[in-house]
């Protein structure tokens, strides 16, 4: 089912035009960052790989609940978009969970190419050094 990228009245959370139609028990859970938005960190729905992390607001996520393909808030585009839309890089929503303070959502999905705009399947592909001894047990 295609699903449109968003047009000038599809105003998000800083401008809040219109009432989000997500279903009001999801979004009582909600807890939402100041500019109305909450984490999504999205993997692979079979092996667990960490994609990538965007942001939802209610409608977006009341989109991706309701059509089963991706949809996050752009923060500095300033509008919705749909993964894939334009790169044909779609995600297609297997579950999704929300954690115990309601401020983070997972996402599963069925990734079709790259996750990350650079081209990478993941957007995790730079490693950094640790040199603690934190992680001996």
């Amino acid at each position: 089912m295609p699903v449109a990228d968003s047009s000038p009245s599809d105003a998000g959370p800083a401008g809040a035009v219109r009432p989000s139609r997500l279903d009001p028990a999801i979004a009582a859970r909600l807890r939402r960052t100041p500019d109305g938005l909450v984490a999504a960190v999205v993997r692979q729905h079979d092996t667990g790989e960490v994609l990538m992390v965007a942001w939802m607001d209610d409608e977006a996520l009341h989109r991706t609940l309701t059509t089963g393909r991706a949809t996050y808030w752009s923060r500095s585009r300033q509008e919705y978009w749909v993964k894939g839309a334009t790169s044909g890089h779609h995600q297609y929503v297997r579950s999704m969970a929300l954690d115990c303070d309601g401020d983070a959502l997972l996402v599963s999905v069925d990734q079709v190419g790259a996750a990350c705009h650079t081209g990478h399947r993941t957007c995790f592909f730079t490693e950094l050094p640790v040199t603690g001894e934190g992680g001996t047990p």
